[in-house]
């Protein structure tokens, strides 16, 4: 068996994590590396020295690691924990446990239809307008569409005499983020997203039409006066969004979670805002003296820079949580089951066990969560992969770090 030194990259980008680990880390490797007589956790310490020594793709690109026991509460290991790298969509841990730190897991998106005027009986005629008041919900569907257009014709009306009016107030005008690249597939960042696109009050008028009310005006952009009557409200919990944010790795719902932490510092939201609740975390554990940049809720951006360090720590804060670890445990992809790690550490130790966000960008690959380690001990960690030229053997890497951790 050849070593890991041996391996040219662009062939190890085509190995499955079963392959590519008996090239760094093969059962006769560890134990000519490994004396047996070594206690846990010097002989995990030994076979993650080994897997870095041998993996051929760290010599042209840069790691930060580290593993953390949460049982006895001290670190475990370290590689490059403190380098500032670009994380990807680990970014989304950051956010999702500030949110679920400062909105709390029974917080609810809100969208909100109201009227001003008056509804002339005798004609079936509300004389004035419609305001549909955006909370940034990527979950509106057609439900809550249909919603709002019968709490319109349960007041007796056929006809709007008046505008259609979608208040944008929730946010800023800002329609992508900060550092976003403009060829990718970006989300709109409107409050009032539907199907992922930026066109809910047309979707209002054909549904007011479906259920027979015709507007008899024009669709236009205003925040709803304070003396309106609010006639429906639609509403999603943050838990609904988590989950599909995390398993599915969606950028959207990201950075829908991401502006609702601006608003507790006021209206509009803003990504300044927003990432100022991150920077409170920060100082609450004490980090915010470490070399790091944020800029938006996702990780889409390239300006985003953290350490293996913090993100361990923002795992570690949501672990001596318990509302927030229950809520955060519960949307983490799960290797060999779902989400973004469903393909992946099928058939080793870590299958069912580790539970933990991924995060690709272009030359960046990532990976950040929890496992539990064979001697029961509940661990957290973080690789960040970056520099790499192609995804295949950075998770590669990843997948067998956390077969030693669950060994």
């Amino acid at each position: 068996m050849a070593g890991a030194s041996e391996l040219n990259t662009d062939t190890l980008a085509t190995y499955t994590i079963e392959e590519y680990a008996d090239t760094v880390c093969d059962d006769t490797v560890c134990q000519d590396t490994v004396p047996s007589v070594l206690p846990w956790p010097q002989s995990l310490q030994m076979r993650l020295d080994s897997i870095i020594g041998k993996s051929a793709f760290l010599k042209t690109s840069q790691l930060g690691l580290m593993v953390y026991d949460l049982t006895v509460d001290s670190v475990l290991y370290a590689y490059g924990e403190k380098q500032a790298l670009r994380p990807a969509s680990t970014m989304k841990l950051l956010t999702a446990v500030t949110a679920l730190d400062n909105l709390g897991g029974a917080y609810l998106y809100k969208t909100r239809l109201c009227y001003t005027g008056s509804v002339v009986d005798s004609v079936r005629t509300l004389q004035g307008n419609i305001y549909i008041i955006g909370g940034m919900d990527p979950r509106l569907g057609h439900d809550d569409i249909r919603s709002f257009a019968l709490a319109v014709k349960e007041l007796g009306v056929d006809t709007i005499r008046g505008n259609l009016y979608a208040d944008r107030s929730m946010k800023d005008a800002d329609l992508l983020g900060e550092g976003w690249c403009w060829d990718d597939d970006n989300p709109v960042l409107s409050p009032l997203v539907y199907a992922r696109k930026d066109n809910l009050l047309q979707v209002l008028v054909k549904e007011l039409c479906d259920v027979g009310v015709y507007l008899d005006g024009e669709l236009q952009v205003s925040k709803c006066p304070a003396g309106a009557t609010e006639l429906c409200v639609r509403t999603h919990t943050i838990e609904q969004v988590l989950h599909r944010m995390m398993k599915d790795s969606d950028n959207l719902y990201a950075e829908t979670m991401f502006y609702q932490l601006g608003l507790s510092k006021g209206r509009p939201s803003t990504a300044r805002k927003s990432r100022s609740a991150i920077e409170a975390m920060l100082r609450k554990m004490k980090l915010h003296g470490t070399p790091h940049r944020l800029a938006d809720g996702s990780g889409l951006s390239l300006y985003n820079y953290v350490s293996a360090e913090i993100e361990v720590a923002f795992l570690r804060y949501a672990y001596n949580n318990s509302d927030i670890y229950t809520n955060l445990l519960y949307s983490l992809p799960i290797a060999a089951v779902d989400g973004t790690l469903e393909k992946r550490m099928r058939g080793t130790r870590a299958a069912k066990n580790v539970r933990a966000k991924t995060g690709t960008l272009a030359g960046i690959n990532s990976l950040a969560g929890y496992c539990t380690a064979g001697n029961g001990h509940e661990l957290c960690f973080a690789i960040l992969n970056q520099g790499v030229m192609r995804a295949a053997p950075a998770k590669a890497f990843q997948d067998r770090v956390c077969v030693e951790l669950c060994r």
